[in-house]
């Protein structure tokens, strides 16, 4: 049975951070746009690759693999992400701004929150696309891509702190269910492949069938059978996915198990894969 909400603690968040993706090749389109222009790309590497699919478009020459079906889907993508951003309503994002100076606290002295630890904390992205910050007040996401939210953090935090040093990381609400040792909800990294998802949950239990393992969106399947067991074979991220805040990883019972990971395969497969170590100071609450 799913849990009542529990997001992962932000100091859980953090250690979490250090579990990344890989990034797939053309020739695995499960998620065409998704897997060719990983959401760490810059505006101008996207622009440059738009320029490049119009141009195939317009002349029909296009790239070897690549057809005008491909060139639409991306095109389209990257689009939207210039105008519109990469971030949704529902998204979490885990932000530190590094504290010079803590301010001391005597006995008998209450301890009063400095403006770094008050922002300090993971937020919400709200419905119009923005953030409501301590201190900084409402601070707009839309048509920011995921490499511009650092940047973006710390020119509105530096309105009102001083050369102020922003983490920030972007975190999706995911509810895990089914044959799990923890299931509930979890704020995860963006960049997290699915099988350390399901670790975060504790992992799954032995009587599980995980070559049945399937992801739903308001109760319909969005993923599911060979194409996502290849996408996990890939190193496909939660981000490759495109997953949104509230869908469903669901683990369900099973026999025998086949086709996928069983529950010790799913260390030996996060040791192979290759990570990025993203270190943040611990948020003080």
């Amino acid at each position: 049975m799913l849990r009542p909400v529990s997001l992962v603690p932000a100091t859980l968040a953090v250690g979490f951070l250090a579990l990344c993706g890989l990034t797939r090749t053309d020739a695995q389109t499960a998620v065409p746009a998704a897997s060719t222009h990983r959401l760490t790309q810059r505006r101008a590497d996207l622009e440059q690759r738009l320029q490049r699919l119009v141009g195939m478009a317009e002349t029909g020459q296009y790239d070897k693999g690549v057809s005008p079906e491909i060139v639409r889907v991306e095109t389209t993508y990257i689009q939207r992400r210039l105008k519109e951003g990469d971030f949704r309503v529902g998204d979490r994002i885990l932000l530190v701004v590094e504290d010079p100076e803590p301010p001391a606290t005597g006995a008998g002295t209450p301890a009063v929150k400095s403006s770094e630890q008050q922002l300090s904390d993971t937020f919400t992205v709200g419905s119009a696309q923005e953030l409501t910050l301590p201190v900084v007040g409402v601070v707009s996401l839309r048509g920011v891509l995921r490499t511009e939210l650092e940047p973006r953090l710390t020119e509105e935090i530096a309105r009102y702190i001083r050369d102020p040093v922003v983490h920030a990381r972007a975190l999706v609400s995911l509810a895990l269910t089914g044959e799990l040792a923890r299931p509930g909800y979890y704020s995860v990294p963006v960049d997290a492949v699915i099988p350390a998802v399901l670790m975060a949950a504790g992992g799954t239990t032995h009587d599980t069938k995980l070559n049945k393992l399937k992801i739903q969106r308001n109760g319909k399947t969005i993923w599911e059978g060979d194409a996502l067991r290849q996408a996990m074979a890939a190193g496909s991220t939660v981000d490759d996915l495109e997953l949104h805040p509230g869908d469903a990883i669901m683990v369900p019972r099973g026999g025998s198990i086949s086709g996928l990971y069983g529950p010790a395969q799913l260390v030996a497969v996060l040791l192979g894969i290759p990570v990025t170590i993203y270190t943040l100071t611990r948020i003080l609450h």
